[in-house]
């Protein structure tokens, strides 16, 4: 459900009224439904949202309130996952400030383990588990499972990388890989594949002198883009980043950017994204006569 600003603002200042209602009288698990439901229409409103400067300035107040609610409620799985999405789309998009961007991250990654944790008890410290039992516990989990398991994918992957001179926490990369594969094979359509396209960066993160695999990589961004039907340009614009880049294919890296300058950023659950992914694809192509 797409919200006017005005509607956000009176909904943000009813709730609690609501919640103090419903409390009052003794309707909790409707409580805590409505506060589920309402976190993710937020996390949709956001991610639909076409002007990124929007998100930007009112997106502290959302975060404080999912927090509030995950406060009332700190077992309620589906609500610590919309917190984790929140808190690391806002550190991944808008943070440049490097602390900051660490703390963001490290909240996202937390609101994931508690998921985990209140899913089963099989799944609590998950990544912090011995390698063959963390690969047991993901191997056990089912095709339902795969909203949890691609969330705590996305919440590490983002923390790595605000932690990227960390050794420590580039030595969790495998058990991250290991989480999108599994998402993929249980369900690679999940969130327009784009469990294909984190596993795309993991394998380009190198030159292939250095270990990197950019052709596993190429197969990875070519299904996301695919089984996206082309609407998640930011595919496009890893492909061209982290694959044509390496390659020096000069001829594909253009050609993805024009297609992504070309195209209409309004998609369900990509807008955002997309608005973004035009602004960097702009700037790759701008800086594309120096690189090559």
């Amino acid at each position: 459900m797409h919200l006017s600003l005005i509607s956000t603002m009176r909904l943000i200042r009813l709730f609690p009224v609501l919640l103090t209602l419903l409390a009052l009288t003794g309707c909790a698990s409707f409580v805590s439904s409505a506060s589920s439901k309402f976190a993710n229409n937020l996390s949709s409103a956001i991610l639909n949202q076409n002007d990124p400067e929007t998100v930007e300035a009112g997106m502290p107040s959302y975060l404080l309130l999912v927090d509030s609610l995950i406060e009332d409620d700190p077992q309620n799985e589906n609500m610590l996952l919309a917190g984790s999405k929140l808190y690391g789309a806002y550190g991944a998009a808008f943070v440049k400030e490097p602390e900051r961007a660490r703390r963001l991250a490290r909240k996202a990654r937390d609101y994931s383990d508690r998921a985990l944790c209140a899913h089963g008890p099989q799944l609590c410290n998950l990544m912090g588990k011995p390698y063959d039992d963390f690969a047991a516990a993901i191997g056990g989990l089912k095709v339902e499972d795969v909203p949890l398991l691609y969330a705590s994918g996305t919440a590490w992957a983002g923390w790595i990388q605000a932690n990227s001179s960390d050794w420590d926490a580039i030595a969790t990369l495998p058990k991250v890989k290991a989480l999108m594969t599994r998402v993929v094979d249980l369900d690679e359509t999940y969130s327009h594949g784009e469990a294909h396209l984190y596993l795309g960066v993991f394998a380009t993160l190198l030159p292939p002198t250095l270990g990197g695999k950019p052709e596993e990589g190429r197969v990875h961004f070519e299904r996301a883009i695919q089984l996206s039907a082309g609407r998640d340009l930011m595919a496009k614009v890893e492909y061209a980043r982290r694959y044509a880049r390496i390659m020096y294919d000069r001829e594909l890296h253009d050609r993805l950017l024009r297609e992504v300058l070309d195209a209409d950023p309004v998609a369900p659950g990509l807008t955002l994204s997309n608005v973004l992914a035009k602004r960097q694809a702009s700037e790759l192509l701008a800086s594309a006569d120096k690189y090559f």
